[in-house]
């Protein structure tokens, strides 16, 4: 029974409902298989168990066929204990010269450098049995994936709902799947997917009994966000010749033409640890959201490096079986680069071994469990792509012609081969599932996501660790959140690495979060907002409205007080950005969150007519006053109520009867400031930090009702360029010591 070869996929008996797999028969998952996706195995119960056809002669032959259904189940034995396995298996071309893609135009490499490796881990708690795969490659299609995933079901059993194969992204390995100006190397692109199945067929036969544990640790010093948003006035011209990327990835250090990072980062580095009973390390499998560090073809980038040096770092003795594995997170918008600093000369070595000493500070506080439930769950998501329209696919055939069959050679060739292949294939199929280990819950997406996905997806999961795994079970592109697509770039340019839907990234996440709840046995959670000292202070003083701006998506913004008034963001923004500095924020860490301002403005209407008022607010300018126009802050709208900050000082103008009130204090580009107008009858007072800056007469902008628009006017060359926070208008005038006394709670 157990060694039962070449076993028949075809003429299934079935077993009736309720019965327990004998002693014995579940061993081998080629002799038996559960309708569930579970193997069959001593002890466990299941809905229907079938036995695959030609094993059904070998239980005749045993004699098996007199057992009767109830001794069946008097046979049955104790659940086994938490097991694990874990393999590496060379994936290196053998063939040169390789084609390698990772970026816009086609490369070749004819040695490898640095050997590439399928890493598998198979865990198995006695009733669920799954594998997580990583392997050296930039990326992978699903196509390609779903072949691996049936060869290692042939050989093992393992259904593919229930492995996860992912590619680290270096972009120094051959060439799986075609993308932008690099074909897919088709010889290589045959090869691997038995390699895959390979890797993880050897995890199982090193299955043994184990632990598993988890946990994670800050490490905000190597990955920054490398797309920024650009200065009004600087915006990139796309490959199509128009002027529309206000975001651009990879700027440079200390760009002046550059404003400040368009998304958050995710400091997290996360850890999953396996080892045997008596202590000795299996495997880890490490989750990080650096995009990669830049290698020489062939090479497996800093991923292969730290699976390298993390052994001897945590306890694995020299020359003992050990795999390492990092996988990659949410980091479309990540790279190790520090665009706010001067650059700095790091080798790949010095930053692997950076990060491989981080996490194996994570390992050293790790719990162990001898047994936890596992679970998976997978679905799939049909998503449009953003298909070319008749100008476009015009530009774009004319192009093609007269490359002549040549590879492209320009970034509008590129493209142009790009809007044809979305024009024959409009629509893809996203796989996408999620894991749970006890506690620990890991989600795999077939994308380059931004941080920003990956913090939404975690602050909502409903297990108390979470880690995701992009470039997942296939590869369709970056998904930018939806606000990010108006501020264009390379991330958005519609091609195979960035076609699908502008509105596809709510919908994984929606779908992501489900399997996260079906595998927990649980809903999401709601995302909860720090309540800070400040944001106490300021409901306390009983506002008409409070918007914190720690919106995740979207474009409605809540207010705070519970009354329900709105505001609005209008086309230009970026969420989720570091606010105003609180205290008790950490690197990486921030506890309260800005709305970046990039062409649009927020728009608060509804607003009580009132010839007492105040609005509160903190406020980041990105641009400098060297030869930039005026940029308006605050704009009542209609004929009237402007304050703008003009060269660098602060302006309080009333068009309607031409009144101005300058402001004394000198201001810096890029430093948070909070300000308070305060309205007093024929008054208006200019608050800044705390203390008056400039007073006199005039109609203030909230002293009479209808609609503020933060920002200025959407999209105008006067439109206030950085970031918002803390946004709060008073149906009242605030008393000097009230302004004050907000201001230092802020600054407390």
């Amino acid at each position: 029974m157990r060694n039962a070869p070449n076993l028949s996929l075809r003429n299934v008996t079935r077993w009736p409902p309720g019965v327990k797999c004998p002693p014995g028969w579940g061993l081998d998952p080629n002799v038996v298989e559960l309708s569930n996706g579970r193997r069959g195995r001593a002890g466990v119960r299941v809905d229907r168990l079938f036995v695959r056809g030609s094993a059904v002669k070998k239980i005749l032959a045993a004699g098996l066929v007199f057992l009767s259904w109830h001794s069946l189940a008097r046979a049955a034995a104790p659940l086994p204990g938490f097991r694990a396995g874990a393999a590496a298996v060379d994936v290196s071309p053998t063939t040169f010269p390789v084609l390698v893609n990772g970026g816009f135009l086609e490369a070749k490499a004819d040695r490898v450098l640095d050997r590439l490796s399928s890493r598998s881990l198979v865990l198995d708690d006695g009733q669920t049995r799954v594998a997580i795969v990583v392997v050296d490659s930039c990326m992978m299609p699903r196509e390609l994936l779903d072949r691996a995933k049936a060869i290692a079901y042939q050989k093992v059993g393992l259904p593919a709902d229930h492995i996860l194969i992912s590619a680290t992204h270096t972009h120094s390995a051959p060439a799986s799947m075609g993308a932008l100006g690099c074909a897919a190397d088709a010889r290589y692109a045959a090869a691997l997917p038995g390699k895959i199945a390979a890797s993880i067929e050897h995890a199982v036969a090193n299955l043994q009994p184990a632990q598993v544990g988890w946990g994670s640790i800050d490490d905000a010093d190597d990955t920054h966000c490398r797309r920024w948003i650009r200065q009004p006035d600087k915006p990139v011209i796309d490959p199509f010749g128009r002027p529309s990327a206000r975001a651009h990835m990879h700027p440079g250090h200390e760009n002046p033409d550059v404003i400040g990072p368009s998304g958050p980062i995710d400091p997290q580095l996360s850890v999953l640890a396996v080892k045997s009973l008596s202590g000795e390390p299996i495997a880890l499998l490490a989750n990080y959201s650096m995009h990669y560090f830049g290698a020489t073809p062939i090479a497996a980038d800093y991923f292969g490096r730290f699976a390298r040096t993390i052994g001897p770092l945590i306890g694995v003795q020299e020359g003992k079986p050990f795999v390492a594995m990092m996988s990659q997170g949410t980091s479309g918008d990540q790279q190790w680069m520090d665009y706010a600093a001067p650059a700095k000369k790091v080798t790949i070595a010095e930053y692997s071994d950076r990060v491989a000493a981080k996490a194996a500070a994570a390992i050293a506080r790790i719990v162990f469990h001898d047994h936890v439930p596992l679970a998976m769950a997978e679905t799939t998501l049909r998503l449009k792509r953003r298909i070319p329209d008749e100008n476009r696919l015009a530009w774009a055939r004319a192009i093609v012609a007269k490359m002549g069959g040549n590879v492209p050679a320009t970034l509008p060739e590129v493209y142009a081969k790009e809007a044809l292949y979305l024009h024959d294939e409009p629509e893809r199929e996203l796989k996408l599932q999620a894991i749970r280990i006890g506690e620990l819950g890991i989600a795999a997406i077939p994308n380059e996501v931004y941080a920003l996905t990956g913090l939404k997806i975690k602050a909502r999961s409903p297990l108390a660790a979470t880690f995701i795994i992009e470039l997942a079970n296939g590869s369709e592109g970056y998904i930018p959140p939806p606000e990010q697509h108006a501020l264009g770039g390379y991330t958005t340019w519609p091609a195979r690495t960035a076609a699908l839907d502008v509105q596809a990234e709510p919908k994984i996440v929606e779908a992501i979060l489900g399997l996260l709840s079906k595998v927990a046995g649980q809903p999401a959670k709601t995302v909860e907002v720090v309540q800070t000292p400040y944001a106490s202070a300021i409901l306390r003083a009983n506002p008409w409205a409070f918007w914190r701006m720690e919106e995740m998506a979207g474009a409605r913004l809540q207010d705070a007080t519970g009354h329900g008034h709105v505001a609005v963001l209008i086309e230009g923004f970026a969420l989720y950005l570091d606010g105003v500095e609180v205290s008790g924020s950490t690197p990486g860490r921030a506890l309260n969150h800005s709305v970046h301002l990039v062409g649009g403005a927020v728009k608060v209407g509804g607003i009580p007519s009132s010839n007492r008022s105040t609005i509160t607010l903190a406020f980041w300018s990105g641009r400098s006053t060297t030869g930039r126009p005026s940029r308006v802050l605050l704009d009542r709208g209609g004929s009237n109520g402007l304050v703008l900050i003009e060269g660098d000082r602060l302006t309080v103008s009333d068009k309607l009867t031409n009144r101005h009130v300058a402001g004394r204090t000198s201001l810096e580009p890029k430093r948070w400031y909070q300000l308070a107008v305060v309205g007093r009858g024929d008054q208006v007072q200019i608050y800044l930090d705390g203390k008056l800056d400039g007073e006199g007469e005039w109609v203030g902008p909230a002293t009479q009702g209808g609609t503020l628009f933060v920002g200025g006017e959407p999209n105008s060359s006067t439109s206030f360029a950085g970031k918002i926070d803390e946004l709060a208008i008073f149906d009242r005038a605030l008393s000097a010591a009230e302004v004050s006394a907000l201001h230092d709670v802020l600054h407390r």
